[in-house]
């Protein structure tokens, strides 16, 4: 018959108690779920998304846009080389960073776009009234 560490313990007389039974329970539950978070892979996809997003909202030809865009690529390639050597709280932070850049960036580009198109509409304007006079 095989013993548990426990069972060997008390029959040396020692006393195990419960508490501390529980108090290691959790510590090898809590290993468990830190072992397999750590593991998991690096999730990028709205990172990248995100700045495909930018990309196509043309923040490449708006200064301030493209510099947040520029941002968010470094981001996202710190956060894949942080994962890679294992620092994953770091790298999800980088990557968080990486994705409110790009959306930064999306934003931008569409308030760019938007102000164009008041531009001209306020000339379409002013050229209705010069014709209408």
């Amino acid at each position: 018959m095989t013993h548990t560490r426990i069972q060997l313990l008390e029959e040396a007389g020692g006393h195990v108690s419960k508490l501390r039974v529980l108090v290691f329970a959790v510590d090898v539950v809590v290993a468990a779920i830190v072992a397999g978070c750590a593991s998991a892979p690096l999730r990028t996809e709205a990172s990248v998304s995100e700045i495909r997003a930018a990309e196509e909202a043309g923040a490449a030809s708006v200064p301030q846009a493209s510099l947040h865009l520029q941002l968010a690529r470094e981001e996202l390639a710190l956060a894949k080389d942080l994962a890679s050597k294992g620092e994953k709280e770091q790298a999800v932070s980088m990557l968080s960073r990486a994705e409110a850049d790009a959306e930064l960036s999306v934003a931008l580009s569409r308030e760019d776009a938007e102000k164009s198109e008041a531009r001209e509409a306020v000339v379409r304007v002013r050229q209705l009234r010069e014709d209408n006079r």
